[in-house]
């Protein structure tokens, strides 16, 4: 029996809605590009490759955003990523819209990359930023939107590469680090030392995690989820709390190594940036729970800002983890903080 003859039927055209056509448009550029710069404590210059994630509207302005030290470049979805860890803020009509910008993120250059340097400051992450937005050819970006870690790095960017920004967004980050936050780091890093001195060093990193969680998170939230009684199990008691540190050490020693977790939660100590430096507009966003950037402090870097700058306080009970837990009422701040974004060309 012979096979039917193949039809083809030509369809007329019919117009997309203008929204879907303007996504159809997305691009996304995910790759590597060398850069040279200086570190701050190094001798000379040193080349890096900088793994990067540029994506949005075509011709758009570009919004780097970067998050703590445990983010990484895929700040949103894309084509071949389900999510992203901003997901809900970054995207077709999100609060970072990237219908209306294009957004740049990297992932955290550390030590190890940088040969001859023994330690990555905040300096060093703004400044593979700027080289990068060289070798794109943006010349120079809408706005630096940056949590945690990435707030430090956001002004640092503004410090020293003041023709490269316009304005800044920076949630739960500061000039300088909170002294208690450095001590509570400090014995983190110290864990994970030991670790790798005695061969246990997934158990070190984990621990040192689940330490960290406990500085991230809220006392109202802890106080909340974790109320009940410990149950005897295995020999001995176990308090609720346990089997949420625990699973979220285990998480995130399969994602993470010691090295580099030893070299950024460092640079977030070093960091130290003088704020009348800087001069671009600036919204700063705090959370009365977070006791890793206490909102004194964000006080204190609007008040010595050498540009204009407002304060947003976000009542959480999620503590330093509040940017990346409260998208709901982060979204309206970041709308209203990026509305230059929309229609500058």
């Amino acid at each position: 029996m012979s096979a039917e003859p193949l039809t083809v039927i030509s369809l007329p055209e019919v117009a997309a809605p203008a929204a879907a056509r303007r996504a159809a448009d997305l691009t996304e550029h995910r790759g590597t590009r060398r850069v040279v710069f200086t570190p701050k404590y190094g001798s000379g210059p040193v080349e890096v490759d900088i793994r990067y994630l540029w994506c949005g509207a075509p011709h758009a302005p570009t919004v780097i955003v970067q998050g703590g030290i445990s983010a990484d470049r895929d700040v949103c979805a894309g084509r071949e990523r389900v999510g992203g860890w901003w997901q809900d803020l970054v995207g077709q009509g999100a609060a970072i819209d990237l219908l209306e910008c294009r957004v740049l993120s990297i992932d955290w250059i550390v030590p190890a990359e940088l040969e001859g340097v023994p330690s990555v400051s905040s300096e060093d992450q703004a400044a593979a930023l700027a080289a990068l937005v060289d070798e794109l050819g943006i010349g120079r970006v809408q706005a630096f939107v940056g949590s945690s870690y990435g707030a430090m790095v956001g002004l640092a960017f503004a410090a020293n590469h003041a023709d490269k920004v316009k304005s800044l967004v920076l949630l739960a980050g500061a000039h300088r680090p909170h002294p208690l936050a450095t001590a509570q780091r400090s014995v983190q890093r110290g864990i994970v030392r030991l670790g790798l001195a005695t061969g246990c060093t997934d158990e070190a990193l984990a621990l040192a995690r689940q330490l960290a969680m406990t500085t991230y998170r809220g006392s109202e939230e802890f106080s909340r989820r974790f109320a009940a009684g410990p149950e005897l199990r295995e020999g001995r008691f176990h308090f609720p709390v346990e089997d949420y540190l625990e699973h979220a050490g285990r998480r995130f020693v399969e994602r993470f190594d010691a090295s580099r977790f030893l070299a950024l939660s460092e640079s977030i100590d070093l960091h130290d940036i003088a704020p009348e430096r800087i001069h671009a507009t600036t919204t700063l966003v705090g959370f009365p729970s977070d006791r890793l950037v206490p909102l004194a402090d964000l006080c204190e870097l609007q008040r010595r800002l050498g540009g204009t700058a407002t304060l947003e306080v976000v009542d959480s009970p999620y503590g330093h983890d509040a940017f990346l837990k409260e998208t709901v009422q982060l979204a309206p701040v970041l709308r209203h903080a990026l509305n230059d974004c929309r229609g500058d060309r």
